[in-house]
């Protein structure tokens, strides 16, 4: 009889523990947490001038280039540079983004970004940020193309200012 005991200790113990258990997670039925946002889809992913220009890029490099809208400098620019804060070099460009990017077909290699100027571009803050974009893409050696009055230029106009910012880097 005494080897019984410390086995209904145990079983005891063992009981309690569930019960406490079941209370306390209420068997996985937890009330779910309000989410703190919530979103819903845009009707489109760039302003009107720039599915234009898209379009018209998509058009013109058909045969040798990718044309990507919207990225991120943190998807095409290496932010592990030897003797820099890693972290804030990266919180640095994460933000900011270039309205097209021109990749190689075969290779899918980065070969020029292209911004698409509107109006916006004039207030101070953006002026300060199209500075620094420019410095950061000169520094990783990677042409960025402006275009201010895209409507205005023809087909080989916009070809001949892409390929000549490609051919001097």
């Amino acid at each position: 009889m005494d080897s019984i005991a410390p086995i209904a200790i145990v079983v005891g113990i063992l009981f309690v523990i569930c019960v406490v258990a079941k209370a306390v997670v209420g068997e996985g039925k937890s009330k779910p947490e309000k989410p703190k946002y919530f979103y819903s889809a845009k009707k489109h992913l760039m302003t009107t001038s720039e599915e234009e220009f898209f379009r018209t890029l998509c058009k013109l490099f058909v045969n040798r280039c990718y044309v990507f809208p919207q990225v991120h400098l943190s998807a095409v620019l290496n932010h592990k540079t030897r003797g820099q804060d890693w972290r804030a070099a990266f919180f640095h460009i994460n933000g900011k983004s270039v309205d097209f990017l021109l990749c190689d077909k075969k290779t899918l290699q980065p070969i020029c970004a292209i911004e698409l100027d509107d109006h916006t571009h004039e207030q101070g803050s953006r002026v300060d940020r199209d500075i620094e974009v420019e410095r950061i893409f000169t520094h990783a050696k990677l042409p960025l193309v402006r275009f201010r009055d895209y409507r205005s230029l023809s087909d080989k106009s916009i070809v001949d200012k892409i390929a000549g910012a490609i051919n001097t880097h």
